[in-house]
Parts: structure tokens; C-alpha cells; sequence
């Protein structure tokens, strides 16, 4: 039995013309088979809204309709549905390539190379200076027996005979909702516009084979683990004249030894003994450039921040350096002997609290704690 129109379409009886339109749309874009491969019953779904948006987005059939229902439809004449072609009412109201290319399988033409991916490691140095490096990659490139054009040897491709060299066909459709007008790829030739009689045997008519590349690529400085360099052009070639797709050089960093990445900075635990720390002392740390000195003021306090000014990572593409920060971590010494531990005994008899008391001010802690 067959439902109400405006109930199949999910509209009112006042709803216009545009609220019509939109709401077959909407179903038709539900129905589409992309989307309902496992539902059997799409396509008699989707002829169901069609016959339905056919009657009411007509003046004079919806006035029928809605006077005489079914049976007033039959008496005026109004056409069956049941030979609808479900490709060719999507095709018309959509128009081709909705869903991206073909919606029903056809060739959208020669297909544009593929982008490669290769990977790269460099030292956390190397990132801080920028370098050069050989990467090596898989991909597809034109056939140097054929030199691309996917005919063997001492033959040529021809001008397919569907088309005439035109990589295009037209095709006419009757329908309930008229004649259409259909354009679109060659399906013999893919779009091509010639085909091959004589396939080379090295790539099997298809122009391209695999292949491995060699290529130098920069690096630049400030460069992060995990970021990509695109390098145009430089993937895989595409079908029959097609554009070549992109390479992707992903950049792995390293971690160092001794110095901890932190977006532009770079942080260092510095290890103090505690009389070094009490004392002052001059102790090598690592630095980009190489180890050097620096001087340890007497007094400093365990998880004490220095920061040295434009020591860490270049800004990518941008100027200037981010910091290289000291955190200084006191060493407690263990295992002391009877003989340390008289010493120490006698040291902690020695001091008092203005030995310990803070030599900054409550400003300077306070701009310390926001630092």
C-alpha cells in the first residue's frame, strides 16, 4: 500500500516548494548507495521519495493529489514510476560527481600521482643548525621502455575509437522526469583519448613502473621531531600526463644526552654537590655550541632556574633563539663514614638561621614564582 506523499518526504501539506526540494534531497543523499551498501531496499526507498517529490513539486499534479488523492492521479494519467532508473534520476538532480568523480563507478580520467612518504633522522644538533640529507624512497615513475606511453616498443597508442580522441561521451536517458543529457569520461579509454593495441610488456600499458629515488633534501633549523617537509611534485608520476603527486619527509629529532627539547628552549639539570652549591663553583655544562664553563654562585638552592638568553633552538623560519635554562639539583651525599658524619655534626653546630635565611626579598620571590 502506498504511504502519503507528504508523509514519505517528511513534510507538511503547506510546505512550499523549496521545503520540498530540500527535504528529496536530503533522503536522496541518505539513500545514496555509497552510503547504504547494506541496505537492500535504497533503491525502492529512494524511487519512493522521487515518485513522491515528482508529484508535489508540480502545481497541477499536487493539486490532484491533494483533491483526489491516488485514484485522481490514475484518471489524469499521471506515469508509473516503477521503470525509474535510480542512476539517472541521482545523476539529474545532483548532476555527475556529487560524491566525488562518478557516483556509480565510471573513470573520472587519469589519475593524478600518488604522494609518497619517507622518513629522516637528524640529532637534536643537527635541528638546531639545519643540514642536508640524502633520503631515499619507493615510487612510481614513467616507464623508460615505453617513456610513458604505456605502448610497446616501436608502436603507438591510438585514438580511441569511442570517443575519437576526445576522452569524453555523451549519452541521452529517458526518464519520467524527461530526456537528459549526460557527459563524462570515455569508458574505454579512461579519458585518455587513445588506447593501446600493442601494451609495452615492462609496465603493462599503464606507462609508469616502480622505482627507487635518491634525493638531497634541507633541513631547516629549528625544525621539531614529528614535522613533515612537503616536497612538491616529487611523489609518484601520474597516469597518462596526469600531475605528479607530493613527497613527504618526516623529520624525526633525536633526544639528547644531556639536553631536554622544550618547544624553543632548551632545559639542563645541572648536578651540584651541596658544597659546590654552598661554595660556588665553576662547572661545564653542554651548550649547542659545545661544553663550556659557568659559574655556580655560592648559596644556590636546590631547584634553582637559570636562564641563559638566546642559548636554545632557533625560531623555524623566524628569527632569533628561544633560552637555555639550568635547573640546579643539589646532591645529598650517602653512605657517609663515622668521620663524615662528625664533620657534618659539627658543621650544623657551627650555622644558624642567617645562614639559611632567603637573601631575596619577598619581590623577587614573588617575580621568581611567575618566572
Amino acid at each position: 500500500m502506498k504511504r502519503d506523499y507528504y508523509e514519505v518526504l517528511g513534510v507538511p501539506r503547506s510546505a512550499g516548494e523549496q521545503e520540498i526540494k530540500k527535504a528529496f534531497r536530503s533522503l536522496a543523499r541518505e539513500l545514496h548507495p555509497d552510503v547504504n551498501t547494506s541496505d537492500p531496499e535504497a533503491e525502492s526507498k529512494f524511487k519512493e521519495a522521487a515518485e513522491a517529490y515528482e508529484v508535489l513539486s508540480n502545481a497541477e499534479t499536487r493539486a490532484t493529489y491533494d483533491s483526489h488523492g491516488f485514484d485522481g492521479l490514475k484518471r489524469g494519467g499521471f506515469s508509473d514510476f516503477s521503470q525509474f532508473s535510480f542512476e539517472d534520476i541521482l545523476r539529474t538532480f545532483f548532476g555527475e560527481g556529487m560524491f566525488g568523480g562518478d557516483i556509480f563507478g565510471g573513470s573520472r580520467g587519469p589519475a593524478r600521482g600518488a604522494d609518497i612518504a619517507a622518513e629522516v633522522d637528524i640529532t637534536l644538533a643537527e635541528a638546531a643548525s639545519g643540514v642536508k640529507r640524502e633520503v631515499e624512497y619507493e615510487t612510481v615513475d614513467y616507464c623508460p621502455a615505453c617513456e610513458g606511453s604505456g605502448a610497446a616498443p616501436g608502436s603507438e597508442r591510438e585514438t580511441c575509437k569511442t570517443c575519437r580522441g576526445s576522452g569524453q561521451v555523451r549519452s541521452m536517458t529517458r526518464t519520467a522526469f524527461g530526456q537528459f543529457v549526460r557527459t563524462g569520461p570515455c569508458r574505454d579509454c579512461g579519458g585518455a583519448g587513445s588506447t593501446v593495441s600493442s601494451p609495452c610488456p615492462d609496465c603493462k600499458g599503464r606507462g609508469i613502473v616502480k622505482t627507487v629515488k635518491k634525493i638531497e633534501i634541507e633541513i631547516p633549523p629549528g625544525i621539531s621531531d614529528g614535522q613533515s617537509i612537503r616536497l612538491a611534485g616529487r611523489g609518484g608520476v601520474g597516469e597518462r600526463g596526469a600531475g605528479a603527486g607530493d613527497l613527504f619527509v618526516q623529520v624525526s629529532v633525536a633526544e639528547d644526552e644531556d639536553l631536554m627539547r622544550d618547544g624553543n628552549d632548551l632545559v639542563y639539570r645541572l648536578p651540584l654537590t651541596m658544597v659546590d652549591a654552598a661554595l660556588g663553583a665553576t662547572i661545564e655544562i653542554p651548550t649547542l655550541e659545545g661544553p663550556e664553563d659557568y659559574e655556580v654562585r655560592p648559596g644556590t638552592q636546590p631547584g634553582e632556574v637559570k636562564v641563559l638568553r638566546g642559548r636554545g633552538m632557533p625560531y623555524l623560519r623566524g628569527r632569533g633563539r628561544g633560552d637555555l635554562k639550568l635547573i640546579m639539583e643539589i646532591m645529598i651525599p650517602r653512605h657517609l663514614s663515622s668521620e663524615q658524619k662528625e664533620l657534618l655534626q659539627r658543621f650544623a653546630e657551627a650555622t644558624h638561621d642567617k645562614n639559611y635565611a632567603s637573601d631575596e626579598g619577598l619581590i623577587n620571590r614573588i617575580k621568581a614564582a611567575f618566572r
